[in-house]
């Protein structure tokens, strides 16, 4: 965890890749487990499963000074068969859902890295209090279901509405959304 107290410090910035260090992908799974398992109870002891080995796993970082700080957002992919992608396990962190756009911006870095690696057809399964965010995003819902004792839709991705990225470990920076203007300096 940082030291910073991101109660006083909002970052900046964010920058969403590929997790690359092994406290990025360390971090990215004390999240899974904070969000899936502890504060949801969708899984009783972990969330992790076969699918591990084999995805890639990419975060958001908040940043401090200009450098990576903090694992707040994640979100794995991986391929089921030739050209068939699957999203799934997207988290943000609960300090940070004010932020308002990581886990979009982790929704388009996993799209468009699955669509940079030649995919014709990507799914998630999504928690049903956030199909409304997916909808916005490109995605139409193909079947409702239940998993984890939690509703759930299947959903796909407009792939044309994600460009191609070939090079996700660089990523990208998302400036923070602001919520109020920052106050007036009395001189």
């Amino acid at each position: 965890m940082s030291a910073i107290d991101h109660s006083v410090f909002h970052s900046p910035g964010y920058f969403i890749r590929a997790a690359m260090a092994s406290w990025e992908k360390a971090g990215a799974a004390r999240l899974r487990h904070r969000v899936f398992v502890e504060e949801q109870g969708l899984f009783p002891v972990h969330d992790r499963d076969k699918i591990d080995k084999d995805c890639t796993s990419l975060v958001a970082l908040s940043t401090y000074a200009h450098e990576a700080d903090e694992v707040v957002g994640t979100v794995r992919i991986h391929e089921e068969a030739p050209g068939l992608w699957w999203g799934s396990r997207l988290a943000v962190d609960s300090r940070f859902r004010h932020v308002g756009r990581l886990g979009r911006e982790l929704i388009r870095l996993a799209v468009s890295t699955a669509n940079g690696r030649g995919c014709r057809s990507f799914s998630a399964h999504v928690q049903a209090q956030n199909v409304p965010m997916f909808e916005a995003l490109h995605w139409r819902v193909e079947e409702e279901i239940v998993l984890h004792g939690m509703p759930h839709a299947r959903m796909r991705a407009d792939l044309a509405a994600y460009p191609p990225i070939t090079d996700p470990e660089a990523g990208f920076l998302a400036l923070a959304k602001r919520s109020a203007p920052p106050p007036a300096i009395a001189w």
